[in-house]
């Protein structure tokens, strides 16, 4: 199940269990099954008889309205590289949004990721690395996440902990036999 404020996504492995579950939600929610699901929180979700496909192409698409100035960056960034970029608020901007790309693009983590060590003063190099990253993903708007059964994997422990009655979640995802998140 993946729920985010107001908006659920049960899943099941059979169609009846999926029956059951929503039906025991309705007893205590007030709630709207809107069937199949096509769209969450800004993911495509195309449904094949084998698998789920995620894409965020919409999403990339809108990345691309940036500014995106020719730039040429080293594989190496250092804190102490290039004048510092005025406003950081832009470079701030951008990183959040690519964050988000990931979960769609998980192969993008580690770009991603170099450049959000950067967030609280970037500097010239850093937003040309960024905006190298985004001519990527202007390239590669097909690339999405594939799921197939089994390959996704979570657990809850709904208020497990006495003291604090906080919950614990996590979860997998896999790309074949290896885990991408």
């Amino acid at each position: 199940m993946q729920l985010y404020v107001d908006d659920i996504v049960p899943k099941a492995s059979s169609p009846a269990l999926l029956q059951h579950v929503n039906a025991r939600l309705q007893v205590e929610f007030a709630m709207t099954d809107l069937s199949d699901l096509h769209h969450f929180l800004g993911i495509s979700v195309t449904r094949s008889t084998d698998d789920l496909f995620l894409s965020q192409r919409q999403y990339s698409t809108d990345l691309q309205q940036e500014s995106m100035a020719e730039c040429h960056t080293r594989a190496k960034l250092s804190a102490t590289d290039g004048t510092h970029v005025a406003g950081p608020t832009a470079y701030q901007s951008l990183t959040g949004a690519l964050q988000y790309l990931t979960l769609t693009r998980p192969h993008l983590a580690y770009a991603v990721q170099q450049v959000c060590l950067f967030m609280h003063d970037p500097c010239e190099p850093h937003l040309s690395l960024v905006k190298r990253i985004l001519r990527y993903v202007k390239g590669t708007l097909s690339i999405g996440l594939h799921l197939g059964a089994g390959t996704a994997y979570s657990d809850t422990d709904w208020a497990g902990c006495p003291d604090s009655r906080r919950s614990t979640s996590s979860y997998c995802v896999f790309l074949g036999n290896n885990m991408a998140s």
